[in-house]
């Protein structure tokens, strides 16, 4: 048996034992997932976001934040010299229809940012300021900027290292430019690394991609119109999903590209109106956002707390870093890797600094957060997180800040939500699928295997509780992160030479 017939059946048997809930008769359907899950995935969660020694501070935060801002000097600052070229690239001023590919500049943007504009977007950011206040805002923005220069790079290294067949279609990604990179530059280890990343990326299109997204559309769906079982929400959902998915990367880009731009404007422009609405508190708003981000404003590890959630919550929507977006890149019809990696910067400035600051501010303008008066700082829950007006955290927090000013607006957000998980969770199943045919090979068997599978995530997300879905949701994604970073590092002089420098 090859060394790779080895590590690919590690990596199956990592998937399953990650993925096989545990039955236990006397419970629910629902408690008897999220105790499964639960019991099941902590000692991952724990050891991708334990501490450096004798600090508070995430490793794994550290590691994004290093990357994104090497690659932001290296390039020299490529993220704000380049937009421009970007628009025109997404508007097709330079495509040519005869390039090998599948898709178009527009239908891979659409694509990849139906994958990050999702929940995250919305319940995640409310997680963040819950936590690290209003000061996580301001560093939500800060990583999402530094963040536009990993998305170029990994991009970029996506198309140019991809497998291009007969009639047309492509598989890339990092497990394809990390093995054959890797051998180009006489580096050891690709091909293991490359199965690593792929076991992850598995593991993350099951858990942020999937079921985070299932869990949080069925917490806002219930309440609204009262709770229910989960699995009921997951069953339909996955039904939806499949319908989808099993038409490959085309079906998919047919849809992103019509529910993406109807969904960002449809939730900018919902949100605009809760902030105009309140415009009276502007000036006290980003006074809170300013002050929470540099100086201690009562929350739990001060504006050392602010960076690390907003840092985290940055990472877990525009997945910068992560390698996830450079599979739906890679499907792009260019013959020169470098035009998609300029695509690729307007992603998460679209997704992180328009979308998530939109969420923040809407929490933060209608004052959900409660203050003491007594001593002016924030309240602080037995859980540690900071009180909230109507007791709500992740999307039932967003959901009430939208509701506080206009009575009927939860159910605009219902509509923002269901199409965002919807867009995530089909964008996912194809990163995950091209990950597993990675592992497993290509073919139409595998192919609906992993389909099957990823429309069963669906229903176990959904039926699961919120703390156990985003702790595997963002450290499985965390964890891609880590070996596609070391690649990126390997692997810029590439990008370099493709951006026609010298060095």
């Amino acid at each position: 048996m090859t060394a790779f017939s080895q590590a690919r059946g590690l990596a199956a048997a990592a998937i399953l034992a990650l993925a096989v809930p545990v039955t236990a008769a006397a419970q629910t359907l629902d408690e008897t997932i999220n105790q499964a899950f639960a019991n099941s995935t902590g000692w991952f969660v724990s050891f991708i976001f334990s501490n450096f020694p004798g600090t508070t501070f995430p490793w794994i935060v550290g590691w994004l934040v290093a990357g994104a801002v090497i690659f932001t000097v290296y390039f020299g600052f490529i993220q704000f010299r380049a937009v421009g070229h970007a628009i025109s690239l997404v508007k097709g001023d330079y495509s040519d229809p005869k390039d090998a590919g599948e898709v178009s500049h527009f239908q891979a943007l659409a694509t990849a940012l139906s994958g990050t504009v999702g929940l995250g977007n919305i319940a995640g950011v409310a997680v963040a300021v819950s936590i690290g206040g209003p000061g996580a805002t301001f560093w939500m923005i800060v990583a999402g900027l530094l963040g536009m220069a990993s998305k170029f790079t990994e991009c970029t290294l996506g198309v140019k290292y991809r497998n291009e067949y007969p009639g047309g279609t492509v598989s890339g990604g990092p497990m394809y430019y990390i093995a054959k990179g890797f051998a180009e530059r006489g580096v050891p280890g690709g091909r293991l690394l490359a199965i690593l990343f792929a076991v992850f990326c598995i593991l993350g299109s099951f858990g942020g991609g999937n079921m985070f997204q299932a869990n949080q559309a069925h917490q806002q769906i219930a309440g609204v119109v009262g709770d229910y079982p989960g699995w009921i929400t997951g069953v339909i959902f996955a039904a939806i999903v499949f319908a989808v998915i099993v038409g490959g990367i085309k079906s998919i880009a047919r849809v992103t590209e019509k529910v993406v731009p109807f969904m960002a404007l449809l939730y900018v422009g919902a949100a605009l109106i809760i902030i105009l609405m309140n415009i009276g508190n502007i000036g006290w708003a980003f006074g809170e956002i300013f002050r929470g981000a540099f100086t201690e404003t009562g929350i739990v590890g001060g504006a050392v707390g602010a960076l690390i959630q907003g840092f985290r919550r940055a990472a877990f929507s525009n997945e910068a870093g992560v390698g996830s977006a450079a599979i739906a890149h890679s499907a792009v019809r260019t013959k020169e890797p470098i035009t998609e990696g300029l695509v690729s910067l307007l992603e998460p400035f679209i997704d992180t600094v328009v979308i998530c600051t939109m969420t923040a501010l809407v929490i933060i303008f209608t004052r959900q957060l409660m203050i003491d008066p007594a001593t002016g700082l924030y309240m602080l829950g037995e859980n540690g997180r900071i009180v909230t007006a109507t007791g709500a955290s992740g999307v039932g927090l967003t959901s009430a800040a939208f509701g506080s000013t206009i009575s009927w607006f939860p159910y605009v957000l219902v509509v923002a939500v269901v199409l965002f998980a919807f867009s995530t969770m089909i964008s996912w199943s194809y990163y995950g699928l091209k990950a597993w045919t990675y592992l497993f090979g290509e073919g139409r068997v595998q192919e609906l295997s992993f389909k099957a599978l990823f429309c069963l995530f669906v229903i176990v997300g959904a039926a699961a509780s919120l703390e156990p879905v985003i702790d595997f949701s963002d450290a499985a994604i965390f964890a891609m992160a880590i070996v596609n970073i070391i690649a990126l590092y390997v692997l810029m002089p590439v990008v370099k030479r493709e951006l026609g420098w010298s060095g």
